[in-house]
């Protein structure tokens, strides 16, 4: 586990200054190795967002990551059954939920949260019903016109990473076991940076 961290904060730091070790070449080379079989270091549960590609931010080749994407990075049970695949299937033995800075999800979120009688469609509704709950106890110490996006970003990774952590007994069990970790992280747009939390 702390191997696998490791592994995507050097991958981190090289995306994040320029000095990515994957390149073309790289990658073609991986794509004819992995064809027989996978062997992914870490899942990444993060968001559908087009500006974060896990395999590029954490600068690691095909097969190295088991990538899961969903609008705001919610856990619901597709997500959940897809950790579940990759923990039993490779015994990967980390899972970080990976939220961004300046997510559409969240965003939407506060917003329907401020306009309750101007609903969205009933799917993009499903996605807000699973961060609100993330959010609404910020509301204890602040309206909503108060709490920055970057903070609501990071309640819901917090939220996610809880929710995945107990939501499966194979995933429940392997932490106990001390068999798998589950990690919060942020990425930083503008920076390159992703941030874990402790």
């Amino acid at each position: 586990m702390i191997e696998s961290l490791k592994k995507l904060k050097e991958g981190n730091a090289r995306f994040a200054t320029g000095k990515s070790i994957h390149d073309i070449e790289s990658i073609s080379s991986q794509r004819i190795a992995a064809v027989e079989a996978q062997n992914p270091f870490a899942i990444i549960l993060g968001c559908s967002d087009s500006r974060v590609p896990a395999e590029l931010v954490f600068d690691q080749g095909l097969g190295d990551l088991f990538v899961i994407r969903v609008a705001g990075n919610i856990v619901a049970p597709s997500q959940v059954g897809s950790v579940e695949f990759a923990v039993s299937m490779f015994n990967s033995p980390l899972v970080v939920v990976l939220g961004h800075s300046n997510c559409g999800a969240i965003q939407a979120t506060i917003d329907a949260m401020k306009n309750p009688d101007k609903p969205g469609s009933i799917n993009i509704q499903a996605i807000v019903r699973r961060v609100k709950p993330a959010i609404e106890p910020m509301l204890l110490n602040s309206s909503l016109d108060q709490i920055s996006a970057d903070d609501a970003v990071k309640a819901n990774v917090i939220k996610s990473v809880a929710q995945l952590s107990s939501a499966s007994e194979i995933i429940e069990s392997r932490v106990a076991q001390g068999r798998l970790q589950v990690v919060g992280a942020c990425y930083c747009l503008k920076t390159g940076v992703v941030d874990f939390y402790d």
